[in-house]
């Protein structure tokens, strides 16, 4: 319990300390996600796509908050600052592989997110493989599973950045 609960006040710290871009960035990444997904599994109602089961309820807010989620992950890839990049020169910080776990965990995350939202019988791939009674049969209850899935990888992944930010920090470039 201890730990969990220093990851999250580390995290805490982090997010309190960044600056009008990264915030700026969370905000745009977030939105991009969101209208992407929203319009691809036609939570925002479009013409290009179509879906034959409406929504469910649960469905708005895992959209909402993967798209959250992933635009806060993708806010801290970018430096804090003016100087986003280093000088030529000059030595780059080699990572301990963490930040590309993270990376690989939040996009895993936002593509079962986009599995659990969407239509069950509107997926190719289970409608492929299950036929379309077994996408309702067994695909459609496994998709708020997969939602809390997405979310829970999600959040893992941010938290571990933020972290990182206060508990490891890379020296900014001068």
């Amino acid at each position: 319990m201890s730990r969990r609960k220093t990851s999250l006040e580390l995290a805490a710290r982090a997010l309190a300390a960044w600056g009008p871009r990264q915030l700026g960035l969370a905000a745009t990444a977030a939105v991009v996600v969101g209208v992407l997904v929203g319009l691809v599994t036609v939570l925002i109602p479009n013409p290009v796509f179509g879906r034959e089961i409406p929504p469910e309820p649960w469905n708005y807010p895992v959209w909402v908050g993967t798209s959250v989620l992933t635009g806060v992950l993708f806010a801290t890839y970018v430096r804090p600052g003016a100087a986003a990049t280093p000088r030529s020169g000059e030595p780059v910080e080699a990572g301990d592989g963490s930040d590309r776990r993270s990376a690989r965990l939040g996009g895993f995350a936002a593509v079962l997110a986009w599995f659990a939202v969407g239509c069950p019988v509107c997926n190719k791939i289970a409608l492929l493989a299950l036929g379309y009674s077994g996408a309702l049969t067994w695909f459609a209850p496994a998709q708020p599973v997969l939602a809390v899935i997405a979310l829970v990888l999600s959040a893992v992944a941010v938290v571990g950045r933020l972290r990182g930010q206060v508990s490891c920090p890379v020296p900014a470039v001068r």
